[in-house]
């Protein structure tokens, strides 16, 4: 049964998600130099499983047939996004091990930044001054953070430098799931792109975990299945706001998440961030808002 169109409701959702993210975030960085990110990751998509499920009978009905929501005739096509969205999660979760959650948060906002770019090679779109200008404006916005970062002097170590490729890949990555989620919702139902999506990264996830595996200590293991729950409480929020109003409406909310690793970032690790890493976030967020802006108008006129 769709939600009514509430965009008051889409506000607290979105900003509740963006808080959860935030904490989500911090408890994978705390836990970073005790257990392999990718046996985080399993745990993230295992516990976060019963949560998709609820996402998905919420959307069905309590009668609904699951089984008949998995059935699909793009099966590659589903591989290929858990394969994008796999990686992104990785490189995000390796990120937060080696950068400062403010930093970490600005350089994986980078997504619309890289759809962008994709769509010219992929979809044959063609990027006028207004969204070209806007893509060079946030990837300046990146340059400034690396600046702080010392990215042009002697200080730029192997972790920051290695955190913020792996930052910037993550960007790509979720760009190209964007992407793929576009091409399969033209068949597939919203359903059906959830639970393969989560069933099939668990198992990729599951694929290294005999590689990396550290048995956790009671606190750990606690901490491990709050990233899960944390998670996937998160994504059941960020569906319903996105259920409850435009994207257009909700999409500055968004980078809340920002404030929030702001926030946590001081609390839990006494991170301040500098000047660099606030005005090159400000110029990826006026960037990505802009982009936006201009799709819109885009659409209209076709319209």
């Amino acid at each position: 049964m769709a939600l009514r169109h509430d965009p008051k409701r889409g506000v607290i959702y979105m900003l509740a998600a963006c808080a959860l993210f935030a904490a989500m975030s911090v408890l994978v960085k705390e836990l970073s130099d005790r257990v392999h990110f990718l046996e985080q990751m399993f745990f993230r998509g295992f516990f976060a499983l019963p949560v998709v499920m609820l996402i998905v009978l919420r959307r069905i009905g309590l009668r609904g047939d699951i089984v008949g929501t998995l059935r699909t005739k793009r099966f590659p096509g589903h591989v290929l996004r858990a394969l994008t969205g796999t990686a992104a999660q990785a490189c995000s979760f390796f990120a937060l091990g080696l950068l400062p959650l403010a930093e970490h948060t600005a350089l994986t906002n980078t997504t619309p930044l890289f759809v962008t770019l994709l769509s010219i090679p992929l979809l044959g779109e063609k990027v006028g001054i207004h969204r070209g200008g806007a893509v060079l404006a946030g990837f300046l916005g990146i340059m400034v953070i690396a600046l702080g970062q010392g990215a042009f002097t002697g200080d730029f170590g192997g972790a920051a430098r290695w955190g913020m490729v792996a930052a910037l890949a993550h960007g790509m990555f979720s760009a190209g799931t964007t992407m793929l989620v576009r091409t399969l919702s033209s068949t597939e139902t919203s359903g059906t792109i959830v639970l393969w999506q989560s069933l099939l990264m668990t198992l990729f996830s599951l694929f290294w975990l005999p590689f990396v595996w550290v048995t956790p200590g009671p606190l750990d293991l606690m901490m491990l299945i709050a990233i899960g729950l944390i998670g996937g409480a998160a994504q059941v929020l960020l569906t319903e706001a996105w259920a409850s109003a435009q994207v257009s409406f909700l999409a500055p909310y968004s980078y809340s998440s920002l404030l929030w690793a702001v926030l946590f970032g001081w609390v839990a690790f006494g991170d301040v961030p500098g000047l660099s890493t606030l005005g090159g976030a400000a110029a990826i967020v006026l960037a990505s808002l802009y982009i936006m802006h201009r799709e819109i108008v885009l659409r209209g006129k076709k319209r």
